[in-house]
């Protein structure tokens, strides 16, 4: 039998750090026991590491997480969506600066179409045994953020054929760190041809065993450093690949670490720390209530209004997790109480397009609904909070004190999650719909309470 290589893999960590010193010891003690057989181990992380929930990753713009994974010795990884379209074009060029790993995603461009300096399409590795491996990276296919965040992403498909076709005489296998979900995965593996290993991420999928489809093995390690992955490559000794396979680690069944709790503290007190600037001073508290009206949601809800310049606009309340206190208000305060990746949005509407949003958004059960995803990183929904809606009942509602007219169109201004999922068919069909990235929630409300004099 010739070499054998160990992948060791995460994915979707999304800032939650409660396991990291277990992730760290894990591998590292991996590596000691390879490295007593002479057999080389490849760390790669495949994207969504950084989640601005976090105020440590808040506090230094994604830094802080590529410091841990340098920490991890990673050598290789792709982009998510969390790390592409959750910063400014600035942040995310320079998010990389200090990173001892390489960064492959063969997707994304500059707008002029040159690729960006901190990224490659892919990398070849040579083993110690001179065995090459080609890694190819790819990442969510948003176009419409990346565009109005001043780069270029392209279809995922065309750009990893053309690896393939690139990489496929000068490798004896490859693998793809993949952001794109099980779905375009399973899609990759049966139709483009040639790609032995996909290490996937984005939807979150647990793969134990991993999953062969054709003659592809898939690879998902879930989210939230609850497992991490092991991928074993074996070759012939004429180079030629013999075996693949792979297993899924329980970060919940390691023996807990001395002082994993007080890292993870740490980790959240620095973020704190360094967004102490003050944003202004309260005359008056500002409570928020999940189920009432409270005028911290209105105020947030008036400030989608009047920034957007829409005719209406509505939200969730659970998009605030808390009030604000009497007195000095920081940048952790508005992080802490409107974590969310959630930008704003306009959508264009007829006015009996409107009058179904409205409708539908005065479901009864929505206020205690549970949702996950599409930024949202709360507990509830909350109950809807209006700007310029006035709702006398079913049939009776006006937008800024005029009858709502069925055959006019009007520009709605919500929180960009209500434009995917399944919350509103008639926001999610729309064809007229204006992102404002990299501007978040919180940055509104921020810039409204500069000014605010209580």
């Amino acid at each position: 039998m010739g070499e054998t290589v160990h992948f060791y893999y995460i994915n979707d960590l999304h800032s939650h750090f409660e396991h990291w010193n277990r992730i760290e010891q894990f591998i590292n003690n991996r590596k000691l026991l390879h490295h007593e057989v002479n057999e080389e181990v490849i760390v790669t992380d495949i994207g969504d590491h950084v989640d601005r929930f976090h105020p440590y990753t808040e506090a230094s713009l994604g830094k802080g997480n590529i410091a841990l994974l340098n920490e991890l010795g990673c050598q290789y990884a792709t982009i998510g969506n969390n790390e592409g379209i959750t910063f400014s074009h600035d942040e995310l060029n320079h998010l990389y600066d200090e990173a001892r790993f390489s960064v492959v995603v063969s997707n994304l461009y500059k707008e002029n179409g040159e690729r960006p300096e901190w990224a490659v399409p892919y990398q070849i590795h040579t083993t110690k045994q001179g065995n090459k491996i080609a890694i190819i990276g790819a990442t969510a296919f948003f176009q419409t953020f990346y565009e109005l965040l001043n780069w270029k992403v392209t279809d995922p498909f065309e750009e990893i054929k053309k690896a393939v076709d690139e990489v496929k005489m000068q490798c004896d296998v490859i693998v793809l760190l993949s952001h794109l979900g099980i779905d375009l995965d399973e899609q990759i593996a049966s139709q483009i041809p040639g790609i032995h290993i996909i290490l996937g991420a984005h939807t979150h999928h647990i793969l134990h065993e991993g999953k062969l489809v054709d003659n592809t093995l898939l690879c998902g390690a879930g989210m939230a450093g609850r497992f991490v992955g092991h991928l074993e490559v074996t070759f012939n000794q004429d180079g030629s690949l013999f075996k693949t396979q792979t297993e899924l680690h329980d970060m919940n069944k390691q023996d807990p670490i001395e002082g994993e709790s007080a890292f993870t503290a740490e980790l959240y007190e620095k973020g704190k720390a360094l967004l102490s600037k003050e944003v202004c001073q309260l005359e008056d508290a500002l409570p928020a209530d999940w189920f009432d009206e409270s005028p911290l949601g209105q105020l947030l809800c008036d400030t989608l209004l009047e920034w957007c310049k829409a005719d209406c606009a509505f939200l969730n309340a659970g998009l605030l997790l808390d009030g604000l206190e009497k007195g000095s208000v920081t940048l952790y305060d508005l992080h802490r109480i409107c974590p969310h990746p959630i930008n704003p949005c306009i959508v264009e509407l007829s006015g009996r397009e409107l009058k179904e949003v409205i409708v539908q958004s005065m479901d009864k059960e929505w206020p205690h609904l549970q949702i996950k995803g599409f930024g949202f990183r709360g507990r509830i929904l909350g109950r809807m909070i209006y700007s310029n809606i006035s709702i006398r009942s079913q049939y009776e509602i006006y937008i800024n004190q005029e009858k709502l007219n069925l055959t006019k169109n009007y520009r709605l201004a919500i929180p960009d999650m209500f434009t995917f999922g399944f919350f509103f068919p008639s926001i999610k069909r729309a064809e007229n719909k204006t992102y404002y990235l990299p501007e978040f929630l919180r940055d509104l409300l921020k810039d409204r309470l500069s000014t605010f004099s209580g």
